[in-house]
């Protein structure tokens, strides 16, 4: 019996129900579908124990073919359309890690071992798209994001994800212990608030990892201070949502730029920030420029409905990433942060940088 998770499930969702479908549909930067920009399904590529499996769709039929081009089944595409509704109600009703025997019944059918294909890179669907512009039939690699169950993450906190940051001002001994023994829900804000009310300021000085600074600052060379003054301000309670802190980073202008200008400079680099983020870059992997997931993003919203953001569509999948992701706060035991601690005399602190969807 194959147990997983509602984002897993969502990730066999997209490849039935885009089979039963045969076409994906683009999405504006709030998630609403435009009607007139599509693309036709050619065929879906699933990887599974280093073979790769055709899904061919024609009018009607799915047909499922070897890497040798040798066929191996022909089912109506309407099987898919059905096991996709069925796949998709389970899902809405289920909590937390769940079994749908009536899908593994399917999967042994359509020779689908797995609910997630095998994937080296962030692409979690490998589909062939009819571009209706150019007239022509492209490899895609697409994320997939459900928001059937819980927010998933965009950027995943680890050590790598630490900033580090000078206490300017003078604590004694007895201070540090005691801010350092604040353990309240909110245990972060009010020691950083602690920390400000002794007349104490926090200067961005670093990261701990040197390859994840080197990769920010491939987006500008200013973007780790940018990104710091926002971890500030979101853990001192400012607000969470990229949205509202972006103005307040704004406000207290850490690049000294003349705001006197129309430019939206943060929320640009903010953006790329998100995009390179979304498709490629990892904190501890040395950024090339390179987008893994070739086509973009596919959302599952909560109704159901299956949207991209294409690559073609960089605007709006931007400005869906931006108003639709939060900071959030992880383990700050597992991975070492919020506390003061000493180092050559002079007082430092970490905070960690996660990114959540909303």
């Amino acid at each position: 019996m194959i147990t997983q998770n509602k984002g897993e499930w969502s990730e066999l969702y997209v490849f039935l129900k885009l089979l039963g479908d045969g076409v994906l549909y683009a999405a504006d930067a709030d998630l609403n579908k435009i009607e007139e920009l599509y693309y036709p399904l050619i065929e879906i590529l699933r990887k599974e124990n280093d073979k790769i499996k055709h899904y061919v769709k024609d009018d009607v039929n799915i047909k499922i073919t070897d890497e040798e081009g040798n066929t191996i089944l022909c089912l109506p595409a309407l099987e898919f359309e059905n096991k996709a509704k069925i796949l998709l109600k389970a899902i809405k009703e289920a909590d937390k890690t769940f079994s749908v025997p009536e899908i593994e019944s399917f999967m042994d059918v359509i020779k689908c071992t797995k609910v997630k294909a095998d994937s080296t890179d962030k692409s979690d669907i490998t589909i062939v798209l009819h571009d209706c512009k150019t007239y022509r039939n492209e490899i895609f690699g697409f994320s997939i994001k459900s928001k059937l169950g819980s927010p998933s993450t965009l950027l995943n906190p680890s050590k790598p994800t630490n900033f580090i940051y000078e206490i300017c001002g003078v604590l004694s001994n007895e201070q540090i212990e005691n801010i350092n023994k604040i353990n309240t829900k909110s245990k972060l804000r009010d020691r950083l608030k602690k920390i400000r009310d002794l007349g104490c300021k926090l200067n961005f000085c670093g990261m701990e990892n040197e390859n994840f600074h080197a990769n920010l600052q491939m987006i500008d060379t200013s973007f780790p201070l940018i990104i710091s003054e926002y971890l500030i301000q979101y853990y001192l309670g400012q607000g969470s949502l990229i949205t509202e802190l972006t103005p307040k980073v704004r406000e207290i202008n850490p690049c000294n730029l003349n705001t006197d200008l129309p430019h939206l400079y943060y929320e640009h680099k903010m953006k790329n920030f998100l995009t390179d983020i979304a498709l490629g870059m990892t904190p501890a992997t040395v950024w090339s420029g390179t987008y893994q997931a070739t086509g973009g993003y596919i959302i599952v919203r909560e109704d159901g409905e299956i949207l991209c953001y294409h690559i073609y569509n960089h605007n709006e999948f931007q400005g869906y990433l931006f108003k639709n992701t939060r900071f959030d706060t992880p383990s700050a035991s597992r991975y070492e942060f919020g506390s003061i601690f000493k180092k050559d005399g002079k007082n430092y602190i970490k905070l960690n940088l996660q990114v959540r969807f909303v």
